[in-house]
């Protein structure tokens, strides 16, 4: 892991480039907050009060973003992520923010408008 420490400007930014919703945060967290507790489905949905199927793609979500890893049908965090230390940041952050952070997720455009600008972002030589 990198010796470097996150500073809150850099979780800013990780939950304003890796954060879709709220409760993609609370899954995030609740992962990486409990590990090396591996989470079903279901355990997941009942923490989050939300149907398999919401969760599901919440999990899938958070899986193709690399931040959490699915093993043997359960899901865990992926400790060896290049932003753990961000990860874990953020969550000591979010217990003391949570209206801010909070605040910030709902006020980021939605994932469809920020791909369609991603799509026209001019790359650097």
């Amino acid at each position: 892991m990198d010796p470097h420490t996150p500073t809150r400007t850099e979780v800013d930014g990780f939950v304003m480039e890796e954060i879709e919703s709220v409760p993609h945060l609370e899954a995030l967290l609740l992962v990486w907050s409990r590990r090396p507790r591996a989470w079903s489905l279901t355990e997941m949905g009942k923490a989050l009060y939300l149907t398999d199927e919401q969760t599901q793609a919440i999990l899938r979500d958070l899986g193709q973003r690399q931040l959490i890893m699915t093993e043997s049908g359960c899901y865990l965090a992926n400790e060896q992520h290049p932003k753990a230390a961000i990860i874990n940041l953020l969550d000591s952050i979010y217990r003391r923010e949570i209206v801010r952070i909070s605040t910030m997720i709902h006020s980021k455009p939605s994932a469809s408008v920020r791909a369609f600008a991603r799509a026209f972002r001019l790359k650097k030589d």
